[in-house]
């Protein structure tokens, strides 16, 4: 294995899997840290990540390579980078219930394939990316079964229960196979943005008494979350994220909260549009609210982040620790299977991956 490259599987080729793609381009080709979290995490640059296979089950992109199909309709999101052709052809998956009933006229599916394991396996993938649409609850699970048995590491990016989910997650250890999840935060996105303001109450001494986080998108997945069942699991992690700082760690009561998606606006196709208020009262018991909102390309904004699990996941198979992949899905990920303080977590995370750089 040449432990110098990271080599990965992505799974869906849609918005979030083109703005991975363009950004592995664009810090090779720009001698750049900006917009990046990390530069360098234990010794792997941005430009140490090589793509080997990719997976979908839309007709007009699988057998095309990699570099046409991230800008294939109906992805929409902002281009920000060149592709070269990567020769990498996208292979058929499973559909399952990757399809939610608002984009069933728009996706039409290939026929199932049962290659997925042996595709892993022949291409030297370390990594299976997941980065299907929410709400694919059975699809998740089985490429997380195929992840296992092919022995690559699986990165969940959606809210499917996975890492949180003790079964799976003793069978990922079970097996040695490491795991980071669930649910990506962006990387300035709405989530983090409610997160921070939250902790700031508990820091200061404010009581949140109410909050609301409303958020409307033109993407697949914001069309796909008009199907309330598709989308328990993203309010859960969304919620959980936010409260599990509020209130020095006590939570809020049940009916004071709501956050989540809350419609489909076509014209603003990739981006996002986050409205969030926060009620608390301060000292005296006298109130205090902060409102603001927050716009953002959404695919993007995630995209840096899925960079950062990729090298961490990298980094600690490397020198067998599994166990401290927790600490990074605490860091990276909405709904890990354990929460924690996200300045301590970072310190920790620095401290573990702190080697001179490559």
């Amino acid at each position: 294995m040449d432990n110098s490259k990271i080599k990965i599987a992505i799974l869906g080729i849609g918005n979030c899997a083109s703005s991975l793609v363009q950004g592995l381009e664009y810090y090779k080709i720009n001698d750049t840290e900006n917009g990046l979290i990390s530069d360098v995490i234990g010794g792997y640059r941005v430009s140490d990540i090589e793509i080997v296979a990719a997976f979908d089950i839309n007709k007009n992109k699988v057998g095309k390579d990699l570099s046409e199909a991230i800008f294939t309709e109906p992805n929409n999101t902002i281009k920000f980078s060149e592709v070269p052709n990567l020769n990498v052809q996208v292979n058929p998956g499973k559909t399952l219930d990757g399809i939610g009933k608002f984009v069933k006229d728009i996706i039409h599916p290939v026929e199932d394939s049962d290659s997925v394991v042996e595709i892993l396996n022949t291409s030297g993938a370390e990594i299976l990316v997941n980065l299907l649409p929410v709400g694919s609850d059975e699809a998740v699970k089985y490429y997380a079964e195929c992840a296992i048995e092919a022995k690559v590491g699986f990165i969940n990016c959606i809210p499917v229960f996975i890492a949180r989910d003790k079964e799976w997650y003793q069978k990922f250890a079970e097996n040695n196979i490491p795991l980071i999840g669930d649910d990506i935060k962006s990387q300035v996105g709405a989530t983090i943005v409610h997160r921070a303001l939250a902790q700031l109450f508990s820091d200061r001494g404010l009581n949140l008494k109410r909050s609301y986080q409303l958020n409307v998108g033109g993407n697949m997945d914001f069309l796909n979350m008009l199907e309330e069942d598709r989308l328990e699991t993203k309010r859960t992690s969304k919620t959980t994220s936010v409260t599990s700082v509020a209130n020095k760690g006590k939570g809020m009561e049940k009916g004071t909260v709501r956050i989540g998606p809350s419609d489909y606006v076509e014209w603003l196709e990739d981006r996002k549009k986050a409205f969030i208020r926060l009620e608390g009262e301060a000292f005296g018991g006298v109130p205090l609210n902060i409102e603001l909102q927050l716009e953002v390309w959404d695919s993007p904004n995630s995209a840096g982040v899925v960079i950062d699990a990729i090298r961490y996941m990298k980094f600690f198979t490397m020198k067998e620790d599994l166990k401290s992949l927790d600490l990074v899905s605490a860091w990276l990920m909405k709904a890990p299977a354990e929460a924690a303080k996200d300045t301590e977590t970072l310190k920790k995370l620095h401290e573990l991956t702190h080697i001179d750089s490559k």
